[in-house]
């Protein structure tokens, strides 16, 4: 039999051909005590926390979300904007409105928490949250909003199209004339 180093028990000896020594058989080996056993039940559970520990620390580097790379948006073509029209855009959570003195963006996110407020038939911004009510042109006159809604800055790109900045805003009343 060739020795193996790996082996935690020692080679059999046989008093006789096929037979295995009392001392050497399983039945008369200790058993394993309740000690022996939460002891090695501790040793398995604190590897197992510092394996957790590393791989959650491995993820520490980056970041679970990812700031926004660019707050500017292109809308198109000033010209897509009819005279006296009102545009929801979804995605910016915006009104993009054109009247004689130019266009302007107003933002529908509420003030007070954050919801997006709806735009009525008569013109005004209610949001469904708090109740908050808004005059077409984003000023508060009612519920817990502390402010107004915010106007964003518009712009024109290089290639002509409409750009608005959901981030930076601007006065009340500012117009983009194109």
């Amino acid at each position: 039999m060739s020795e193996d180093h790996r082996s935690v028990r020692p080679p059999r000896r046989t008093s006789h051909e096929g037979e295995s020594s009392l001392e050497e058989s399983r039945r008369f080996a200790p058993e394993t005590s309740r000690r022996d056993f939460l002891g090695l039940a501790a040793a398995w559970a604190a590897v197992a926390a510092v394996a957790a520990a590393a791989i959650g620390s491995l993820r520490l580097p980056m970041p679970s979300v990812f700031p926004e790379s660019n707050s500017q948006v292109k809308l198109g073509p000033p010209g897509g904007f009819k005279p006296d029209s009102a545009t929801y855009l979804p995605e910016l959570s915006a009104w993009v409105f054109r009247d004689e003195q130019g266009l302007y963006a107003i933002s529908s996110v509420c003030t007070h928490l954050g919801c997006i407020a709806g735009r009525e038939p008569d013109g005004r911004f209610k949001c469904p949250c708090h109740g908050s009510i808004f005059e077409a042109d984003g000023k508060v006159v009612g519920g817990p909003a502390p402010k107004g809604l915010n106007w964003l800055a518009m712009s024109l790109s290089p290639d002509g199209q409409l750009v608005v900045d959901k981030v930076r805003t601007v006065k009340s009343g500012t117009r983009f004339t194109a």
